[in-house]
């Protein structure tokens, strides 16, 4: 039997002449800050919108890493009830939420939930 390693996938984006390895949101998807763990698969987001949004964890990303509070995460709003509830579709590691504020993606107000730390 022989096994073929699969092709590593590539998150690699062109921005200019800059190469950016960490994923944005696409349209329609905004950046979102994990504020309360419900349960069984559930948090409460405060999006880069400014609303609060109930996001479930879909079963691949549940099984393949934990979310905590404060985690920054991209999330996709529901067609139905946008403003409500949404689905939770990357979350971002702690170098890349350094290279996201670096960058100017988001802010350290964003982070912190609207008071600065400093």
């Amino acid at each position: 039997m022989v096994y073929h390693k699969g092709k590593k996938k590539n998150n690699r984006q062109v921005e200019g002449d800059e190469v950016i390895r960490v994923p944005l949101p696409k349209e329609g998807q905004l950046f979102g800050v994990i504020e309360q763990a419900l349960g069984a698969g559930w948090m409460d987001v405060r999006c880069s919108d400014g609303k609060v949004r109930r996001c479930r964890i879909p079963g691949k990303l549940k099984r393949r890493m934990w979310m905590r509070v404060g985690d920054v995460v991209i999330v996709q709003p529901w067609p139905v009830q946008s403003d409500q509830r949404g689905d939770i579709v990357y979350r971002y590691t702690k170098t890349q939420v350094d290279w996201l504020l670096r960058k100017g993606k988001i802010s350290q107000e964003f982070l912190t939930g609207g008071e600065l730390l400093f």
